[in-house]
């Protein structure tokens, strides 16, 4: 099968480029600009293509099927070229569930927690080498790739986004699915850009709850209201898992997990970390994985890329940064840290850098997101809330938003670094939030702030 990828070097995009190739398909793919890892990546199995940019004449009647990307803009003229022949045209999902028909699909969604739930069951079955197809946002240990596919595995494992399929499919991602075993971790609104207003967003968890087959199970976080109403609402033929918080302590800069075998060490922490654990316990337990083995396994995940993730470390002083940019993912994540390193100065950096995130209206979202930190900063850039086309955001607007009467504000990224890097932070747990660099703050220089 020859397969074109219109956008393949989006981080999902190219990551299914490469499965597919795997698995033995011809590949070819254009983009008007590809980043690394992307680039290196699609260099390495002779993917990536000779020039950037967009050739309607790579489009013949030769191609199987065309995939299209979200970065792609709806008037892309190679896919103008493929509609005008009439070409197989599939959105990234819809392609998944193409290649999963046959086989037991699990699906896991929420606003928050996804990625770290899919990584812990992908973690566990490999742990006990149980081969499945998947799908997970976030580079694993131990995975070189972050989509596997295969003719013969009976599960496949999907992060389920609620995002936009495509430029010229609307729908959110896991709608398309048609799970039969799916988990909810959490709502908290996002996306307004797409979703204007919170009770638009809760549907589309509606809708992922009636997608799934009849008869499937729905695993779901009982101590999210949101979650809660949804699922125990829904009239679809479902049964129903509902999980919460488990016991566990905290001793010494260690959270251990009360169990029936005893108390387990982790190498995770955080409220929202023990929550995604106990679901995804539980879809291990329906994928045959029984909970002696699960907790055996789960004892040496060290957490998904980006999330929570320790950068330096010494016997004072801890640095972590995380993709933590929601307000609902930058209040857990302060307190998770604050939890952990509870007779430590918890130094919390948030950066504005999504459209959500930098829109006027949303701000007030964020009110005591950040009020479990000792210090707490907040970076923005007006260059980005211009590109965004959205309207100026003042830091008077900022300051109200959070309710916090010592935020510090920064909007220039040098005299953000400067201030960093002018702070003691002996007995001090640093956490960076953002799913940008400030500005281009470089990480590996932060390891420069402590002292061994």
């Amino acid at each position: 099968m020859n397969i074109h990828f219109i956008a393949i070097g989006g981080s999902a995009m190219h990551n299914l480029a490469i499965a597919l190739h795997n698995k033995g398909y011809q590949i070819t793919g254009s983009d008007d600009t590809i980043h690394d890892p992307s680039k290196s990546r699609l260099k390495k199995y002779g993917l990536l293509p000779e020039e950037f940019g967009w050739f309607p004449e790579k489009i013949t009647e030769n191609i199987d099927v065309v995939i299209l990307g979200m970065h792609a803009k709806a008037d892309n003229p190679e896919l103008k070229k493929a509609t005008d022949l009439g070409l197989k045209i599939y959105s990234y999902p819809e392609f998944l569930y193409e290649q999963s028909k046959d086989k037991t699909r699990v699906v896991i969604g929420g606003s928050h927690g996804k990625t770290t739930i899919t990584s812990m069951i992908l973690h566990v079955l490999n742990y006990h080498d149980r081969e499945v197809d998947y799908m997970v946002g976030a580079q694993l240990d131990g995975f070189e790739t972050m989509v596997h596919l295969t003719q013969e595995n009976e599960f496949i494992v999907l992060e389920g986004d609620e995002y936009l399929s495509s430029p010229i499919d609307r729908r959110p991602k896991f709608h398309l699915y048609k799970p039969n075993i799916a988990l909810l971790s959490g709502i908290a609104w996002d996306h307004i850009n797409v979703f204007p207003t919170f009770e638009n967003y809760v549907e589309q968890f509606s809708i992922f709850t009636d997608s799934l087959v009849n008869g499937g199970i729905m695993v779901y976080n009982e101590t999210d209201s949101q979650v809660k109403n949804v699922v125990e609402n829904s009239e679809n033929s479902l049964k129903k898992y509902p999980y919460t918080t488990p016991a566990y302590f905290i001793d010494n800069g260690t959270t251990y997990l009360e169990t029936n075998e005893g108390d387990l060490p982790l190498e995770i922490f955080g409220n929202h970390n023990l929550e995604n654990l106990a679901g995804a316990k539980w879809i291990c337990q329906h994928m045959g994985i029984d909970e002696d083995d699960f907790y055996e396994a789960i004892a040496t995940f060290k957490g998904a890329s980006k999330r929570l993730e320790k950068i330096a470390e010494t016997n004072n002083t801890v640095i972590f940064k995380d993709f933590a940019h929601s307000p609902s993912k930058v209040a857990a994540t302060t307190k998770a840290v604050k939890e952990q390193y509870n007779q430590r100065t918890v130094f919390a950096c948030l950066e504005l850098h999504t459209y959500s995130s930098l829109n006027a209206q949303f701000l007030e979202e964020y009110k005591g997101a950040l009020d479990a930190a000792d210090k707490a900063v907040v970076f923005y850039s007006p260059h980005a809330v211009e590109i965004k086309k959205l309207d100026a955001v003042s830091k008077e607007q900022i300051a109200n938003a959070f309710e916090r009467d010592d935020l510090i504000i920064y909007t220039n990224p040098k005299e953000f670094k400067d201030y960093l890097f002018q702070q003691n932070l002996e007995n001090s747990a640093l956490l960076l939030m953002s799913s940008g660099n400030y500005g281009g703050l470089d990480f590996e220089e932060l390891k420069h702030l402590v002292s061994s």
